[in-house]
This record gives C-alpha cells, structure tokens and sequence, in this order.
C-alpha cells in the first residue's frame, strides 16, 4: 500500500485545486519540498488558502507576486511571514492553540489538503509526525488530501503521534536533515537576572512549561540545584535535555503522567532530536491535549513561564503586537497562564526585560499602544518579572498592581510611570 502511493513532489501536488484550503506542517516540520512543487503550479492555480502555526524555512506562497494564487491565513505569525500579515496581503487569526484543533474539526477552518512532514512508517504501517504533533495531527485527519514529505532522518517521537499509511494519499520520499532552530548568541546579563528570579518562583518537585527564546534558556541555567522536576509544556526545547541528562527533570513528582515528559512539538536542533528519537521518557499529544488548561491544571506545582511584548500599569499583557502591527500570535499563553492558576500550588508568571530599543522604551507602560492586542487579560496576570524582580499582582487592586509593576520597570522610566500613574489616581 505504501509503495504504491510513493511518486514525486510535483506529481503530489497536482492533488491541490484552486479554491482549496492547504494546511502546512508547522515549526521544524515544515516540508520545504512539498512547498516549492506547490509554488511550482502558480500559474495553474487561484484562490489557494495556506494555513499553518509558526514555521521555519521556506513561504514561497507569501511573496507578492503570487497574490490571487495563493493568500496565507496565520493561526501564528512567524518572521516568514510576518511582512504579508501586515501589508494585508495574508490574513491574521486570533485564537489559542488549543483550540485551533476544534476549528478544524468543527469545519469552521477547512482543511481539503495536508501536506506533512513525517518519519518513515513502522512494521505496522505507522508514521510519527515526528517533532511536530501539535495541530497537524487534526488537520491530517480531516483533509481530504493528506501529501507527506517521509523523512529517513525524521525522529520518530512516541505518544499520540502516529498517522497510519492507509491516511496517506500521496508519499514524496526525502533523506534530508531535519530544519532546526537557530542556535541564540550567548545569553545575556538582563535575561540571566530575569532567569534567576523566576528560579527563585520554582520549587523542588514543579512541572514547567516553557517558551521559546533567550529567557526560557536563562531560567534552564538556574534550575540545576532543583530536584524532580517535571516537564508539561508545548514546545521541547534544547535545555531540557541537558536537565534530564544532568537529573534535574525525572517526572518522578508529577500528578499526572507520573515518569513522562509531555510535550506538543519541538524547536531545537539535531542534539534534542536525537535525544526524542523513540524515546519513551517523552510523550507527544495534540495542542487539544497538551494546550488544555483543564488538562494542565491537573498538574500540581505547575510553573508557566511566558514572555510579552509589554505590560500596561494594571497588568494587561500584549504579547502578539506592536501597536497596530501584528508580530506574532496567542499560542499557548493564555491556554497554561490558566491552567497554571487552577493548579495546585500552580505559578503563571510574565517575563519580558524591562526594556526594548536599546534601553530607549519601557516595556511596562502607563497604556497600551493604539492598536495593541490584550493577550492575556490582567486577571489573568499573577507574576510579572523583569530583570529588577519579581511582581506580584493576584489579588491587588489598580492601585497596587502599578506600585507592584513601576517597582520592576527600568529605574530610568520609573518616575514617568509614577507620574502617569498619579494623573490616572493610580498611586
């Protein structure tokens, strides 16, 4: 069955139809072969809806000259495609990842074709999607097409992460490595304090759920003292395994997948890969069950550490853009800031340095710029930590919510904040 279906890239996406709605393999997964052939046939197509979360790589199908052929609809808005977002040439989707499996399944987003990315199939005829579940897993269900991209040097990740080669209409075989996520520079001073407060939030026996960027990898530096760790988290990055092989993460404490890392995808590079590759200390589920907050709330001590763009004076989160201009998406944020509030001894917390532009604007701000979207909701918010410490909001009023935030923001900024605080009767 599976040999049957094996033909070339070119030859696959002639499955593809004007008007149809084409979902793409998210983050790591991104099948730059499939793309390209897709590209390929602009002047055979029209009106071809592109759907994905944050990817990696190639976006061929964003550049302006394909407008007409092909319009981007971002359920996460990553650098390749961030330009076409806010030129009005791609569309911009406000949703949590949890629930973006729902949109599909209910119809409400359509998928017709999947084009994946996935691990050769097993004895038994099934494929891992390898380092990316996350919502792809829906999507493939639901098309009416599903082309994958088989990877001989695809991990093959465990868990609810197996699609059986009777669901594939189209294989294009590759040996190619897998896309990887830049290595960052050296961490600097200002996320190595922020790093080190948030450590001081975590206690022996937590499970974590990390994003992506140079603060979730400060806070890694500070957590080889800790003890039994777990991990719940979206995204697998490289620091954890370095914790797992130094001990630090056994899962050994967690209330729920007691002995397992649960995770949704991953953004790191060929070392994490390696480590994933049919390991059964990690588990990989769907953004519906890993994004749950109902889920994530059954994990007692459980520590949600997320960045944000700024902080207005009462608390309220920007987190996906600059004033009018979209920048990135909600994700996962709002999904375990919840779930963390609900948990047992649970710790939402709100990371971001004091500052952007070179120490020329304070990210905690009297408002919001014009235009600004409220990811997270300030009560929502219960930490909030810059590198001049840790804010603590749950249960404050307007009143000490500025006091608290204006204590964290950049001595230089401070007085502003003071004063623009008073016109509101804030202090």
């Amino acid at each position: 069955m599976y040999r049957r279906r094996v033909t070339t890239a070119e030859e696959a996406v002639k499955a593809i139809r004007s008007g149809d709605y084409v979902w793409i393999h998210g983050g790591c997964n991104n099948p730059e072969e499939l793309i390209h052939a897709m590209v390929g046939r602009a002047s055979e197509l029209s009106n071809v809806t592109v759907i994905h979360i944050l990817t990696f790589g190639r976006a061929d199908y964003a550049d302006p000259k394909f407008e007409g052929v092909f319009r981007h609809r971002a359920l996460f808005t990553g650098p390749n495609v961030r330009q076409a977002v806010n030129e009005g040439r791609a569309d911009f989707v406000p949703v949590h990842l949890s629930q973006i499996p729902r949109l599909i399944t209910s119809g409400i987003l359509p998928v017709d074709v999947a084009m994946i990315h996935i691990s050769p199939p097993d004895e038994h005829g099934f494929c891992s999607f390898g380092v990316g579940v996350e919502c792809t897993k829906a999507a493939a269900e639901a098309a009416r097409t599903v082309i994958a991209l088989v990877n001989r040097q695809m991990p093959r990740a465990l868990g609810d992460a197996f699609i059986h080669v009777s669901r594939l209409t189209h294989v294009v075989e590759i040996d190619r490595p897998v896309l990887e996520l830049p290595q960052a520079q050296e961490i600097g001073p200002v996320a190595k304090a922020i790093g080190s407060h948030i450590a001081e939030l975590i206690e022996d026996g937590s499970t974590l759920q990390m994003g992506i960027g140079e603060i979730p990898d400060a806070v890694l530096l500070f957590l080889k003292e800790k003890k039994h760790l777990g991990i719940h988290t979206e995204m697998f990055s490289d620091g954890l395994v370095e914790l797992v092989e130094s001990g630090v993460v056994t899962n050994e404490k967690k209330t729920l997948h007691r002995g397992k890392t649960i995770a949704s995808f991953v953004l790191g590079s060929k070392r994490t890969f390696d480590f994933l590759d049919n390991n059964p200390f990690v588990e990989f589920h769907p953004s519906d069950y890993v994004n749950n907050p109902f889920i994530i709330a059954q994990n007692a001590k459980m520590v949600a550490i997320n960045s944000a763009l700024a902080v207005d004076l009462t608390g309220q989160v920007c987190a996906d853009s600059l004033g009018t201009s979209i920048y990135s998406g909600f994700g996962g944020q709002v999904d375990f800031i919840r779930g963390a509030a609900a948990s047992e001894g649970g710790k939402p917390i709100i990371a971001l340095p004091s500052t952007a532009k070179g120490g020329t604007v304070s990210r905690i701000v009297d408002v919001l710029a014009p235009g600004s979207g409220v990811v997270t909701t300030r009560a929502d918010v219960h930490y909030v930590v810059t590198e001049f410490g840790i804010a603590s909001l749950f249960g404050k009023s307007l009143k000490e919510r500025a006091a608290e935030l204006i204590r964290v923001a950049h001595p230089d900024f401070r007085d502003e904040l003071r004063s623009a605080a008073r016109r509101r009767h804030l202090l």
